[in-house]
């Protein structure tokens, strides 16, 4: 007698019934807030580094711009995670 945990894979011929993601439209509208607000967070950063590279002393300009790069790399990070979110409320 086959093993009945996987007698539901066999019926299907093989494939696996829970594969397709589901996503409740709440459940999608506050992981899309949540990036959002994320990505506004990231944003404000990047102003901030800009303001205190522009303001800083000869001294610590290095270290103010690279402040101000890895500020914009979490704001590119965030941006993307908005654009995801995006994509997958329009699907």
């Amino acid at each position: 007698m086959p093993d009945v945990a996987w007698r539901p894979f066999a019926m299907t011929g093989g494939t696996n019934v829970f594969a397709a993601p589901h996503t409740s439209p709440l459940l999608a509208w506050q992981s899309r807030a949540r990036a959002l607000e994320q990505w506004r967070e990231a944003a404000t950063l990047v102003e901030t580094r800009w303001r205190v590279f522009r303001e800083a002393e000869r001294e610590s300009r290095a270290w103010a711009f690279a402040s101000f790069v890895a500020a914009l790399d979490a704001d590119e990070a965030a941006a993307a995670e908005m654009a995801a979110q995006s994509r997958g409320m329009a699907a």
